[in-house]
């Protein structure tokens, strides 16, 4: 089968889309035919070994793991002998390792049913991007309806599910984004929308009970002052050139930031699990939730695609469609 690796650290050009074994499924274990997979900011750190504290985990010199890719959606071609809810055949979407080839394993609690309603182009893009969405209003900020947010990078993979997503939780949406984006932030639910290049929303006045920071790119201690008694800023992202780097940092100061008051600073990265999968299924299958999808790319141009990422400009989510695979 075809599949995209790297051997070592370095620009798009070292990923090569190549012939691999297939894999075979562990027994609590999906395998899946790959109909698409979607891009997120962690396929081009990996692949580059930046910041250079992530070696830590993936490989000092070179990668531990020659295989890129997390967000899929496919269709089941076996499963382990601990699988209970999947068989030949399902449609699913979720999470995975090595997602960007033309069959992937996955652990039967990282995927959740595919929306009959989604192609598997959009039901790719419902991995990283809309579970940190998520469990920011629902786990971590504790959104109620009437509450004000404010969704700094409204644009970008995770904000575009951020402004939908807040909208199904009945709050007041403000979504900060370029002026190219404004209107389909706004065509997205938004109530507000701010041009960045215009307005600094620090600076504005206006008070929000819970803000989603994707970019980072205001000290924390501007974001601060426009968070309303008892309002949260979460950080979920930062400038394409530190993501987790900003988060890092962010995590480090967040007891000094916390003890200000009633104010509150959280700082995560999303984890995979069944049940915020298949909300967001949920979600998906209502109407309630659209994933945007700015542009895609066939496998053969998976390194075009990264380098489109590194930019920091997508609209949405970038998705890598795959024929469907050979079954050998």
């Amino acid at each position: 089968m075809k599949a995209a690796i790297y051997t070592r650290y370095g620009p798009p050009d070292v990923v090569q889309v190549t012939d691999v074994e297939k894999p075979a499924p562990q027994d609590n274990e999906v395998l899946m035919k790959v109909r698409a997979a979607s891009l997120n900011p962690a396929d081009w750190h990996l692949l580059r070994g930046l910041p250079y504290f992530l070696r830590l985990a993936t490989g000092l010199r070179n990668p531990k793991i020659a295989r890129l890719g997390a967000d899929v959606a496919g269709q089941v071609e076996a499963v382990g002998r601990n699988v209970a809810n999947f068989k030949p055949g399902d449609e699913v979407f979720g999470c995975c390792r090595g997602s960007f080839a033309e069959f992937a394993c996955a652990p039967e609690s990282r995927l959740a049913p595919k929306p009959g309603n989604l192609t598997f182009q959009q039901a790719a893009c419902a991995g990283v991007a809309a579970l940190t969405a998520l469990q920011a209003f629902r786990h971590k900020g504790h959104l109620q309806p009437g509450e004000k947010v404010l969704i700094n990078g409204a644009a970008g993979g995770v904000g575009t599910f951020a402004v939908q997503i807040a909208k199904s939780f009945g709050a007041e949406v403000t979504g900060v984004c370029s002026s190219r984006n404004l209107e389909m932030v706004r065509s997205l639910g938004a109530d507000r929308v701010i041009d960045y290049t215009r307005e600094n929303f620090t600076k504005a006045g206006q008070r929000y009970n819970l803000i989603l920071d994707c970019i980072g790119n205001h000290p924390l201690s501007a974001c601060k002052r426009v968070l309303a008694a008892h309002g949260r800023y979460l950080g979920v992202g930062g400038p394409s050139g530190k993501w987790m780097l900003g988060s890092l940092a962010g995590a480090i100061l967040l007891p000094f930031f916390s003890q200000f008051g009633s104010r509150k600073v959280i700082v995560f990265l999303a984890s995979v699990n069944k049940d915020d999968l298949t909300y967001l299924g949920d979600l998906m299958a209502s109407g309630k939730l659209t994933p945007v999808i700015d542009k895609r790319y066939p496998l053969r141009e998976l390194p075009e695609a990264i380098r489109y990422l590194e930019t920091g400009h997508a609209r949405g989510k970038v998705v890598i469609t795959l024929d469907p695979p050979r079954t050998t």
